[in-house]
């Protein structure tokens, strides 16, 4: 049944959709910066045949750019390379998009000016009147940097055109090493849209071709498809990686299932684990596409949250299997190995479902975040099921296999010993068995003990971890890994950038590399939206707005704008009527104004009186540093003055809807998933044997997931939203594997801890052995994948897995040699109500005379 399930929903995922939007996936769903942007576009309604630079202030749009610069740090404003660009420019205009009866050219698909041609970058501007200025032996010619003059009288910003710059005479540009250009397009329709879209391919391609002819300098192009292209880019780039991955899993799980043993070695149930595994994320897969999600790459970690899990279940059901008696009926042994093995992996499996399932649920921010659960659940309720029935009827059909002595591999009945003389070597080391009936009655008859693992447990790990001289060092090594945890949870930072979810070797990386390299002096263009009625042209208001924007370098109109206002002498006391007339008839007559006419709304009123409705302005504000952080603080500092000042504006730029509130949003699910795990922790522990149980177990998550914080945190991996659904993972993986070792310890009466420690990990150490090392040789492949996404993931997971292996056999095993419970104390004492009672069994000969022939004491 299970197979059949899976086949009929896995075949639907034959026909997979690929979710397209970055943004949906990854910003905060419920953010303010989203009300902004709809506050914005309610305002200021693009007009995309007017308006400039719309792309970078109120919409992310249809763009291409290219970051060029010379391997050598040349200038790129002396003659060569100035001539390159032009050309360069040249052969961007003239690309070309082949649809059915028209051909597509940028001036079909531009964003046009006022007079009706294309609106091209103003440093394209720059470098003609330059290329002029050298044709006609002109030396007065000087641009200044951030902001220069044009020959028409322009004054523009070239802060994000020109970068690396090196000036003298206070802002006159003496070199450039990079010089940035952006080509605006149309998306007006989705004819229009696609006809983009190919054009930004093609844009790609002509500047990778103009490269190849010109590798003096370096091109880094990038396009609005080029974050969601890279992002998806990490499925494709994963695919032989995870292939490689998968046959050494099944290898390793043949091998840690094998024995010398024909008759007792389980390789086929190392195999049918791992199929019991696949089965159940197939069924998962075919549930979501079927309910009409969609694959993102972040899916990818789904595989090994199952593997951590499903295979341990398994492990653990075999070593369950070792310990009983052969001579008894497969069913008895069947019902031994649930009894035993099923109700803590019911539990851990409940853990699972309820930390998921609350990131599952609509508390999580993050949609990549919440479809990850929700299909994590999904699998692990299923691999619960499975477990119970496909790998369950497994393990009956090896059972009888053994119990009819038949091999475990070709299920060829094995000769007796006297048999097997007479065959070849090769023959008898094939099929070698042992037979209970060549045991002696004293010794034992477990012969699972010569299993490598339970070998070495048993005879050697067990009693090394014990010794008294190893303890100290064990807890001096713990001591050290707390001190280096702590260092590293200290400088936890917050990972909002996006280039950290694609491939490495994409353009999204190579061009914010660049970006951050040459033009991180200035921030984006960020908004400054004033949405209420307020009486521009009173003095006080006009320097209460300047006092909330200092710091910032403008790139639009704003200075010009005050300035404007005051060289009429506008006072307090003109009427308002006057002065909005006057506004108006000035802004649409000048031709300095001409373009920014959408920036102040008007609306009339009864008595044919203007009022001013909204207005706003671009700034750009000075940083020092290459930090994305900055612009974060910028944010924060900007929201706060909102609410503290005189006027009533918002800020906004499109890539504050991925940093609004990121820190409170992707943390979410992490922390509600802890709270429910120690909720549950705490409730089960009326339920369970023992409350100890879920104290130390609280404990040991505790220590492994600030382990993991800390160390992660080292290795230069920041908490973002992949991170934070492997530190989810790592709660139910520490759970999984710490639980079994924690009961059988606690539960433990008589003896000493000592011998309750070696008992704990002979009966539950195999086990966790064996699913660690398949976790880990499943995992090593995935550090190769050239991606930022995987290399995050894989990061996470190992340490995971490292750390809590850490714990499982070397920190608990210790500690609780000297830490309660006290087995002396866990003694039953006898009640003293309770008698010692006499069982006689009775028996009558033939004179009726009673002879007691056994007593027993009970």
């Amino acid at each position: 049944a299970p197979v059949l399930i899976s086949i009929l929903l896995g075949a639907s995922f034959s026909r997979y959709q690929v979710e397209e939007s970055v943004e949906h996936l990854l910003a905060p769903t419920h953010s303010l910066a989203k009300i902004e942007r709809n506050l914005v576009d309610s305002l200021f309604p693009v007009n995309r045949s007017k308006h400039r630079l719309y792309s970078d202030l109120q919409t992310p749009g249809r763009y291409g750019r290219v970051i060029i610069t010379s391997f050598r740090k040349a200038n790129m404003l002396d003659q060569h390379h100035t001539d390159l660009i032009l050309k360069l420019h040249s052969a961007v205009t003239r690309i070309q998009v082949q649809r059915p009866g028209f051909n597509y050219t940028f001036a079909h698909i531009c964003i046009l000016n006022n007079d009706k041609t294309c609106i091209v970058d103003d440093i394209v501007h720059v470098l003609e009147e330059l290329k002029a200025a050298r044709s006609s032996n002109r030396t007065n010619f000087a641009i200044t940097y951030p902001i220069t003059h044009l020959k028409d009288g322009r004054e523009v910003y070239n802060g994000h055109q020109l970068g690396g710059v090196t000036v003298h005479s206070k802002d006159r540009v003496k070199s450039a090493e990079a010089i940035q250009l952006t080509y605006y397009l149309q998306a007006i329709n989705s004819l229009n849209d696609m006809v983009a879209e190919k054009w930004e391919s093609i844009f790609c391609d002509t500047v990778e071709l103009f490269q190849k002819s010109n590798r003096k300098v370096k091109m880094y192009p990038f396009t609005s498809s080029s974050l969601k292209e890279d992002f998806q880019k990490t499925s494709r780039v994963s695919e032989r990686y995870l292939i490689t991955s998968l046959v050494l899993v099944v290898t390793l799980a043949i091998l840690c299932c094998s024995m010398q043993d024909c008759v007792r070695s389980k390789p086929w149930l190392g195999l049918l684990g791992l199929l019991t595994v696949t089965l159940a994320t197939l069924t998962a897969a075919g549930i979501i596409n079927l309910t009409g999600g969609k694959y993102n790459s972040t899916f990818l970690g789904i595989p090994f949250v199952m593997l951590g899990h499903g295979l341990y279940g398994t492990f653990e059901m075999l070593s369950s299997w070792r310990k009983t008696r052969e001579d008894q009926h497969v069913k008895e042994r069947t019902a031994a190995v649930f009894a035993d093995s099923m109700l803590s992996f019911s539990l851990t499996t409940a853990m699972y479902l309820v930390t998921f399932g609350i990131g599952a649920s609509p508390f999580t921010n993050i949609e990549a975040a919440r479809i990850f659960c929700c299909n994590s659940c999904i699998a692990i309720f299923f691999n619960y099921l499975y477990v119970l029935s496909f790998y369950g009827s497994s393990l009956v059909f090896t059972g009888y296999i053994e119990n009819n002595y038949q091999h475990s591999i070709f299920c060829r009945k094995v000769p007796k010993p006297e048999v097997l003389q007479e065959k070849p070597a090769w023959y008898r080391f094939l099929l070698t068995a042992k037979f209970s009936e060549d045991t002696a009655d004293s010794e034992e008859t477990n012969t699972y003990e010569s299993h490598l693992l339970v070998w070495f447990l048993k005879r050697y790990y067990c009693d090394w971890i014990t010794n008294t001289y190893v303890k100290p060092f064990v807890v001096l090594f713990y001591l050290v890994y707390i001190s280096f945890a702590l260092m590293g949870y200290l400088q936890v930072s917050e990972g909002s950038d996006l280039s950290n979810i694609v491939a490495t070797a994409t353009r999204t990386i190579e061009y914010t590399t660049a970006q951050q390299k040459y033009f991180s002096n200035y921030s984006p263009v960020i908004g400054f939206y004033i949405y209420e009625s307020i009486e521009y042209w009173n003095t006080s208001v006009q320097e209460d707005v300047l006092e909330y924007t200092k710091g910032f370098v403008r790139i639009s109109w704003f200075e010009s704008y005050l300035n404007y206002l005051r060289k009429l002498n506008i006072s307090t006391g003109l009427p308002k009527k006057n002065f909005t007339d006057m506004l108006r008839n000035s802004f649409l007559k000048t031709p300095q104004f001409a373009h920014f006419s959408e920036d102040i709304i008007f609306s009339k009123k009864y008595n044919n009186e203007v009022d001013v409705v909204a207005s706003r302005m671009f700034l750009v504000a000075k940083t020092m540093e290459t930090k994305r952080e900055e612009l974060y603080d910028l944010l924060e500092t900007l929201r706060k003055l909102s609410l503290t000042s005189k006027v009533k504006f918002i800020v906004f730029n499109p890539s504050f809807v991925y940093m609004d509130r990121y820190a409170s949003s992707v943390g979410a699910p992490l922390q509600n998933s802890c709270i429910s795990a120690l909720f549950l922790l705490f409730f089960s522990a009326f339920l369970v044997a023992d409350s100890l149980i879920n104290v130390w177990l609280t404990l040991t998550v505790a220590s492994v997931e600030f382990g993991v914080i800390g160390f992660m945190t080292l290795w230069k991996v920041e908490l973002d939203c992949i991170s934070v659904l492997c530190l989810i993972y790592g709660i139910n993986y520490t759970i999984d594997n710490c639980a079994p070792l924690l009961s059988t310890f606690v539960l433990g009466k008589e003896f000493t801890r000592t011998k309750w420690v070696k008992n704990a990990l002979e009966v539950h150490g195999v086990a966790i052995l064996q699913s660690y090392l398949c976790y880990i040789v499943g995992l090593i492949p995935l550090a190769a994948v050239p991606s930022n996404l995987t290399r995050t993931l894989f990061r996470c997971l190992f340490l995971i897995a490292l750390v809590t292996f850490f714990h499982c056999f070397a920190i608990l095993p210790v500690i609780l040699t000297f830490l309660p419970p006290s087995k002396k104390k866990r003694k039953e004492k006898k009640n003293p109500e309770n008698r010692e009672e006499i069982e006689c069994v009775e028996m009558v000969d033939m004179d009726s005379t009673r002879v007691v022939d056994q007593i027993t004491t009970v």
